[in-house]
Protein backbone atom coordinates (compact mmCIF):
# COMPACT_ATOMS: atom_id res chain seq x y z
CA UNK A 1 0.00 0.00 0.00
CA UNK A 2 1.23 3.47 -0.80
CA UNK A 3 3.29 4.88 -3.64
CA UNK A 4 5.42 2.23 -5.32
CA UNK A 5 8.07 4.84 -6.05
CA UNK A 6 8.76 5.09 -2.31
CA UNK A 7 11.14 2.70 -0.48
CA UNK A 8 9.45 -0.60 0.33
CA UNK A 9 9.26 -1.84 3.89
CA UNK A 10 7.62 -5.16 4.70
CA UNK A 11 6.26 -5.97 8.14
CA UNK A 12 5.74 -9.60 9.18
CA UNK A 13 3.87 -10.59 12.34
CA UNK A 14 3.53 -14.00 13.95
CA UNK A 15 -0.18 -14.71 14.20
CA UNK A 16 -0.55 -17.92 16.19
CA UNK A 17 -4.05 -17.30 17.53
CA UNK A 18 -3.61 -19.89 20.26
CA UNK A 19 -0.63 -22.12 21.01
CA UNK A 20 -1.31 -25.35 22.84
CA UNK A 21 2.14 -26.66 21.94
CA UNK A 22 0.69 -29.25 19.58
CA UNK A 23 1.68 -32.86 20.27
CA UNK A 24 4.52 -31.53 22.44
CA UNK A 25 1.72 -30.22 24.63
CA UNK A 26 2.45 -27.33 26.95
CA UNK A 27 1.73 -27.80 30.66
CA UNK A 28 -1.41 -26.01 31.81
CA UNK A 29 0.50 -23.13 33.40
CA UNK A 30 2.46 -22.52 30.21
CA UNK A 31 -0.67 -22.67 28.07
CA UNK A 32 -2.80 -20.36 30.19
CA UNK A 33 -1.97 -17.09 28.42
CA UNK A 34 -1.24 -18.41 24.94
CA UNK A 35 -4.05 -16.25 23.56
CA UNK A 36 -1.19 -13.72 23.44
CA UNK A 37 0.73 -15.72 20.84
CA UNK A 38 -0.78 -13.51 18.15
CA UNK A 39 1.07 -10.59 19.77
CA UNK A 40 3.49 -10.26 16.86
CA UNK A 41 0.59 -9.85 14.43
CA UNK A 42 -0.99 -7.25 16.72
CA UNK A 43 2.32 -5.36 16.88
CA UNK A 44 2.59 -5.30 13.09
CA UNK A 45 -1.00 -4.08 12.67
CA UNK A 46 -0.35 -1.31 15.19
CA UNK A 47 2.89 -0.27 13.50
CA UNK A 48 1.24 -0.36 10.07
CA UNK A 49 -1.55 1.88 11.39
CA UNK A 50 1.01 4.40 12.67
CA UNK A 51 2.85 4.43 9.35
CA UNK A 52 -0.36 4.90 7.35
CA UNK A 53 -1.96 7.45 9.65
CA UNK A 54 1.17 9.61 9.54
CA UNK A 55 1.43 9.16 5.76
CA UNK A 56 5.11 8.25 5.86
CA UNK A 57 6.61 8.14 2.36
CA UNK A 58 6.89 4.36 2.42
CA UNK A 59 5.51 1.64 0.17
CA UNK A 60 4.24 -0.73 2.84
CA UNK A 61 3.57 -4.46 2.68
CA UNK A 62 2.15 -6.36 5.66
CA UNK A 63 2.23 -10.16 6.00
CA UNK A 64 0.49 -11.96 8.86
CA UNK A 65 0.65 -15.77 8.86
CA UNK A 66 -2.40 -16.63 11.00
CA UNK A 67 -2.64 -20.19 12.35
CA UNK A 68 -3.55 -22.33 15.35
CA UNK A 69 -1.19 -24.79 17.04
CA UNK A 70 -3.45 -27.53 18.33
CA UNK A 71 -3.58 -31.26 18.96
CA UNK A 72 -5.53 -32.90 16.16
CA UNK A 73 -5.52 -35.90 13.85
CA UNK A 74 -3.41 -34.04 11.29
CA UNK A 75 -1.09 -32.26 13.73
CA UNK A 76 2.63 -32.21 12.96
CA UNK A 77 4.60 -34.89 14.75
CA UNK A 78 8.13 -34.81 16.13
CA UNK A 79 10.32 -36.39 13.47
CA UNK A 80 8.26 -35.15 10.52
CA UNK A 81 10.17 -33.41 7.73
CA UNK A 82 8.54 -30.50 5.93
CA UNK A 83 9.58 -28.50 2.88
CA UNK A 84 9.39 -24.75 3.41
CA UNK A 85 8.33 -22.10 0.91
CA UNK A 86 12.00 -21.37 0.18
CA UNK A 87 12.66 -25.05 -0.53
CA UNK A 88 14.73 -25.75 2.59
CA UNK A 89 13.72 -28.91 4.44
CA UNK A 90 13.09 -28.82 8.18
CA UNK A 91 12.96 -31.72 10.63
CA UNK A 92 10.35 -31.10 13.33
CA UNK A 93 12.14 -31.59 16.62
CA UNK A 94 9.51 -29.92 18.79
CA UNK A 95 5.97 -29.03 17.71
CA UNK A 96 5.92 -26.21 20.26
CA UNK A 97 8.49 -24.37 18.12
CA UNK A 98 5.78 -23.65 15.57
CA UNK A 99 6.03 -19.88 15.28
CA UNK A 100 9.27 -19.96 13.35
CA UNK A 101 7.73 -22.44 10.89
CA UNK A 102 5.04 -19.99 9.83
CA UNK A 103 7.34 -16.97 10.10
CA UNK A 104 10.01 -18.48 7.87
CA UNK A 105 7.56 -18.92 5.01
CA UNK A 106 6.27 -15.37 5.42
CA UNK A 107 9.83 -14.02 5.50
CA UNK A 108 10.72 -15.98 2.38
CA UNK A 109 7.70 -14.48 0.65
CA UNK A 110 8.62 -10.98 1.88
CA UNK A 111 12.15 -11.43 0.57
CA UNK A 112 10.84 -11.99 -2.96
CA UNK A 113 10.43 -8.20 -3.19
CA UNK A 114 13.16 -5.58 -3.25
CA UNK A 115 12.79 -4.27 0.29
CA UNK A 116 14.73 -1.50 1.91
CA UNK A 117 13.90 -3.18 5.22
CA UNK A 118 12.00 -6.23 6.50
CA UNK A 119 10.85 -6.12 10.13
CA UNK A 120 9.16 -8.97 11.94
CA UNK A 121 7.62 -9.15 15.38
CA UNK A 122 6.94 -12.42 17.21
CA UNK A 123 6.28 -13.86 20.63
CA UNK A 124 8.88 -16.42 19.70
CA UNK A 125 10.91 -17.75 22.62
CA UNK A 126 10.81 -18.10 26.36
CA UNK A 127 14.60 -17.84 26.18
CA UNK A 128 14.33 -14.13 25.40
CA UNK A 129 12.19 -13.66 28.50
CA UNK A 130 14.84 -15.42 30.56
CA UNK A 131 17.55 -13.19 29.09
CA UNK A 132 15.80 -9.81 29.29
CA UNK A 133 12.81 -10.31 31.55
CA UNK A 134 9.27 -9.38 30.56
CA UNK A 135 9.59 -5.63 30.06
CA UNK A 136 12.39 -5.19 27.49
CA UNK A 137 11.94 -5.97 23.82
CA UNK A 138 14.87 -7.93 22.41
CA UNK A 139 15.74 -7.73 18.74
CA UNK A 140 18.25 -8.96 16.18
CA UNK A 141 19.41 -7.06 13.10
CA UNK A 142 21.59 -7.66 10.07
CA UNK A 143 22.40 -3.96 9.66
CA UNK A 144 24.43 -2.30 12.42
CA UNK A 145 23.30 1.23 11.60
CA UNK A 146 19.61 0.31 11.65
CA UNK A 147 20.09 -1.47 14.98
CA UNK A 148 21.86 1.51 16.51
CA UNK A 149 19.16 3.93 15.36
CA UNK A 150 16.33 1.75 16.70
CA UNK A 151 18.12 1.43 20.03
CA UNK A 152 18.63 5.20 20.22
CA UNK A 153 14.99 5.83 19.33
CA UNK A 154 13.83 3.42 22.03
CA UNK A 155 15.99 5.08 24.67
CA UNK A 156 14.72 8.52 23.65
CA UNK A 157 11.02 7.67 24.02
CA UNK A 158 11.23 5.12 26.84
CA UNK A 159 10.47 2.10 24.66
CA UNK A 160 13.58 0.02 25.39
CA UNK A 161 14.88 -2.24 22.63
CA UNK A 162 17.94 -4.38 23.31
CA UNK A 163 19.98 -5.81 20.45
CA UNK A 164 20.97 -9.46 20.69
CA UNK A 165 23.75 -11.17 18.68
CA UNK A 166 23.30 -13.27 15.55
CA UNK A 167 26.15 -15.51 16.70
CA UNK A 168 26.74 -17.67 13.63
CA UNK A 169 28.55 -20.64 15.28
CA UNK A 170 25.27 -21.52 17.01
CA UNK A 171 23.80 -22.64 13.66
CA UNK A 172 25.40 -26.01 14.41
CA UNK A 173 22.88 -26.43 17.25
CA UNK A 174 19.97 -26.96 14.86
CA UNK A 175 21.67 -29.21 12.32
CA UNK A 176 19.83 -32.34 11.17
CA UNK A 177 20.97 -35.66 9.72
CA UNK A 178 17.85 -36.00 7.53
CA UNK A 179 16.96 -32.41 6.58
CA UNK A 180 18.62 -29.06 6.03
CA UNK A 181 17.98 -28.20 9.69
CA UNK A 182 15.72 -28.82 12.64
CA UNK A 183 13.17 -26.31 13.88
CA UNK A 184 14.92 -25.80 17.22
CA UNK A 185 18.27 -26.28 18.86
CA UNK A 186 19.52 -29.50 20.40
CA UNK A 187 19.90 -28.03 23.89
CA UNK A 188 18.35 -25.45 26.22
CA UNK A 189 20.92 -22.69 25.80
CA UNK A 190 20.82 -19.65 23.52
CA UNK A 191 17.26 -20.38 22.41
CA UNK A 192 16.43 -16.84 21.29
CA UNK A 193 19.64 -16.67 19.25
CA UNK A 194 19.16 -20.03 17.55
CA UNK A 195 15.54 -19.12 16.71
CA UNK A 196 16.75 -15.90 15.08
CA UNK A 197 19.49 -17.76 13.22
CA UNK A 198 16.88 -20.21 11.94
CA UNK A 199 14.80 -17.33 10.57
CA UNK A 200 17.87 -15.68 9.05
CA UNK A 201 18.22 -18.71 6.74
CA UNK A 202 15.13 -17.44 4.91
CA UNK A 203 16.45 -13.93 4.32
CA UNK A 204 18.95 -13.16 1.57
CA UNK A 205 22.32 -11.86 2.72
CA UNK A 206 21.86 -8.44 1.14
CA UNK A 207 18.50 -7.81 2.83
CA UNK A 208 18.26 -5.48 5.81
CA UNK A 209 16.24 -7.42 8.38
CA UNK A 210 15.15 -6.75 11.95
CA UNK A 211 13.59 -9.47 14.11
CA UNK A 212 11.84 -8.59 17.38
CA UNK A 213 11.25 -11.39 19.91
CA UNK A 214 8.80 -9.85 22.39
CA UNK A 215 6.68 -10.71 25.41
CA UNK A 216 3.62 -8.74 24.16
CA UNK A 217 2.10 -8.98 27.62
CA UNK A 218 2.40 -7.17 30.94
CA UNK A 219 2.64 -9.54 33.89
CA UNK A 220 2.36 -6.66 36.37
CA UNK A 221 0.56 -3.35 36.30
CA UNK A 222 2.79 -0.36 35.55
CA UNK A 223 2.03 3.32 35.13
CA UNK A 224 -0.10 3.61 32.02
CA UNK A 225 0.43 -0.08 31.30
CA UNK A 226 -2.18 -2.35 32.89
CA UNK A 227 -2.00 -6.11 33.08
CA UNK A 228 -2.46 -7.77 29.71
CA UNK A 229 -1.46 -7.13 26.13
CA UNK A 230 1.38 -4.66 25.63
CA UNK A 231 3.32 -3.24 22.67
CA UNK A 232 7.10 -3.70 22.71
CA UNK A 233 9.37 -1.88 20.30
CA UNK A 234 6.81 -0.51 17.85
CA UNK A 235 7.12 3.04 19.15
CA UNK A 236 10.90 2.79 18.86
CA UNK A 237 10.66 1.43 15.32
CA UNK A 238 8.09 4.03 14.29
CA UNK A 239 10.23 6.85 15.70
CA UNK A 240 13.18 5.50 13.71
CA UNK A 241 11.12 5.28 10.51
CA UNK A 242 9.54 8.68 11.01
CA UNK A 243 12.91 10.33 11.60
CA UNK A 244 14.55 8.60 8.63
CA UNK A 245 11.86 9.03 6.01
CA UNK A 246 10.43 12.40 6.99
CA UNK A 247 13.97 13.77 6.95
CA UNK A 248 14.51 12.45 3.44
CA UNK A 249 11.33 14.02 2.06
Amino acid sequence: MGDKSHPQITLVGKGVCFDSGGLDLKPSAGMRFMKKDMGGAAHVLGLAHLIMSHKLPIFLRVLIPAVENSVSSNAMRPGDVITTRKGLTVEIDNTDAEGRLVLCDALAEADNDENELIIDFATLTGAMRVALGTEVGGFFATNDHVAEEITKAGNKINDPAWRMPLYQPYTDLFSSTIADMTNCSSGPFGGAITAALYLEKFISKETNWVHFDVMAFNVRALSGRPLGGEAFGIRAVFDYLQTKYNTQN
